[in-house]
């Protein structure tokens, strides 16, 4: 049976796009699949992916930005998302 978009994985992780609030983005962050679903959905990752966050930046010692949201990767943009912020966010 095919999967439904979006919900590839990788052996027992779910990939991710990650937006920032400075305009950057992240893609194919991996979260834990056993993390995720129940009642919260993909909330988790988001705790998940700023820890990570958190990790990489103290070993690098530049710090990451607060995430503005999180997607799966390979899914499509939301409908509702206009063209200007489209291309700000590029």
């Amino acid at each position: 049976m095919a999967r439904k978009p979006g919900t590839r994985t990788v052996g027992e992780f779910v990939l991710f796009d990650v937006y920032y609030e400075d305009g950057t983005q992240r893609s194919n962050r991996r979260v834990p699949a056993s993390a995720l679903g129940g009642l919260d959905g993909d909330e988790p990752a988001k705790v998940i992916i700023a820890e990570q966050d958190a990790e990489i930046a103290e070993k690098s010692g530049q710090p990451r930005g607060p995430i503005k949201s999180i997607r799966r990767a390979g899914t499509a943009e939301p409908r509702d998302m206009g063209k200007s912020q489209r291309e700000a966010r590029q």
